[in-house]
């Protein structure tokens, strides 16, 4: 599948600096930021700097480097946060929309870390 990257989404606006963002961690291959409007008291999206529409799209274009800087920037921020499940936090929720029908509403391929309350179930029935 072909996927069509619009480089003036607003994630590639912040890349290019010409928005600012609240970081929260940055590594050669990953940005990680407070999301602007928190669904959490922990909220923070965290996007490649490659141009990827969404997940599968990275998960089959990007370099192993790529890949595993982002993962491991996931890991990182859940420890800087103190959400780890078994380090004595109170766990916390990834979310990646890709999609129309997932509602992805920024082109540009990221996730989600979510914490700090309950949040209840993920999806209830229609």
């Amino acid at each position: 599948m072909a996927y069509e990257y619009d480089s003036e989404n607003i994630f590639a606006k912040i890349l290019r600096g010409e928005i600012p963002n609240s970081t929260v961690l940055e590594t050669e291959h990953t940005l990680a930021f407070r999301d602007i409007t928190p669904q959490a008291p922990e909220h923070v999206l965290v996007i490649p700097r490659g141009e990827y529409v969404c997940f599968d799209h990275f998960a089959l274009a990007a370099s192993d480097a790529e890949i595993l800087d982002f993962n491991r920037t996931v890991g990182k921020i859940c420890a800087m946060l103190g959400v780890q499940p078994g380090e004595g936090g109170g766990g916390y929720r990834l979310i990646a929309n890709s999609g129309e029908a997932a509602v992805q509403e920024v082109p540009h391929m990221h996730v989600h870390i979510l914490a700090g309350r309950p949040l209840g179930r993920m999806l209830n029935p229609a």
